[in-house]
């Protein structure tokens, strides 16, 4: 049975069969959300929802730019975790978190992630060693983290309120109930597949080795952290009538999240936006939308500036330093041949 599901699963990849369904699936989605967002949006006032925005407490909006902070704070041991595991634990945190933020503020806003993080990555981490192999291994392992992250505050939170997603997928609360157990027993399946002995995926220089039962146990810690604080800033955003409880939001939150995931849209702009305002149907939506566009300026907009900035500043100084040592190679005097380097004061290095 295995080796007829990888047969198929290779068939499937030669014919690039899976990546044709993978565009079809995120254009499908985009699709039938821009539908939806048209239905949701169509009676909207727009007066009304600049009021809300203007009339949010800033303690509020304070508490939600805390979180985000906190959120995008944790992000960073997504790559500090991930380098550590493939075995370059020489590169400092610093440079852990600068990737880090950079990669996954840029990846929200531009879209398609794996692709623009990825070169963040890469040119913020190769100038400590690391080849593109390397990188793609750290993009895998900090993907990894925020899957199993997923995947846990999903199942819990349906598993303990079922009707929260049902707002979205229209499925009987039973049936989501009994999808969340079931993965949360592929969750636990997992840890205690790699916990027995260690396990590695791929092949040749592309081989990466899975973290033990431990160090997952702290990939879903660090996942679960993180999305815990990106739906508290939009718990603090979203009406307060009525009050639905912080673990609904979550959840319906964390489903429109995987949702913009999915279509690859920039933020997942339109998606996310339509799956938030059908799971919290019951509240005002011009309140509702008001809240939204705040999250996007604090979770997406600013980080993205900053990003871009602290980017600028990192190639200045080090298109300066470059300059100035190769300054300092060309005014250098010239050692001459036969004599040692120690009388010139050099060290050969």
């Amino acid at each position: 049975m295995l080796e007829a599901i990888r047969r198929a699963i290779s068939f499937l990849r030669h014919k690039q069969i899976l990546k044709k369904l993978g565009v079809l699936f995120s254009v499908a989605v985009i699709v039938f959300a821009c539908y939806m967002l048209y239905h949701e949006l169509r009676n909207i006032n727009m007066a009304a929802v600049y009021e809300a925005m203007i009339g949010t407490e800033p303690r509020l909006i304070g508490l939600a730019a805390l979180s985000v902070a906190a959120g995008y704070f944790t992000l960073t041991f997504y790559d500090w975790f991930a380098v550590r595991a493939i075995g370059h634990g020489h590169i400092p945190y610093r440079i852990n978190a600068l990737a880090a933020f950079s990669s996954y503020a840029i990846g929200h806003n531009v879209g398609a992630s794996v692709f623009t993080g990825g070169a963040v990555r890469y040119r913020i981490y190769s100038a400590w060693g690391l080849n593109a192999v390397d990188v793609a291994k750290v993009c895998f392992l900090a993907g990894l983290t925020f899957w199993l992250g997923n995947a846990a505050v999903l199942g819990m939170g349906i598993a303990y309120h079922p009707e929260a997603a049902s707002a979205i997928d229209q499925l009987p609360p039973w049936v989501n109930r009994v999808m969340a157990f079931v993965l949360l027993g592929g969750l636990a399946g997992y840890v205690a597949w790699v916990w027995v002995k260690p396990r590695s995926v791929g092949h040749g220089t592309w081989s990466v080795q899975l973290p033990g039962g431990p160090l997952t146990l702290l990939q879903i810690a660090i996942g679960i952290i993180d999305l815990g604080f990106c739906a508290l800033a939009m718990y603090m955003l979203v009406p307060d009538e009525p009050n639905l409880g912080f673990v609904v939001v979550a959840v319906i939150f964390v489903s429109a999240t995987l949702l913009g995931f999915a279509s690859h849209s920039p933020g997942g702009l339109g998606v996310f936006d339509a799956a938030m305002l059908v799971g919290l149907w019951q509240m005002d939506k011009e309140e509702l939308l008001a809240g939204m566009l705040l999250f996007r300026v604090l979770y997406y907009l600013a980080p993205f500036f900053i990003s871009v900035i602290l980017l600028t500043c990192r190639e200045i100084i080090m298109g300066a330093r470059s300059k100035r040592l190769l300054s300092l190679e060309t005014d250098a005097p010239a050692v001459p041949v036969g004599r040692p380097l120690k009388e010139h004061g050099g060290s050969g290095a």
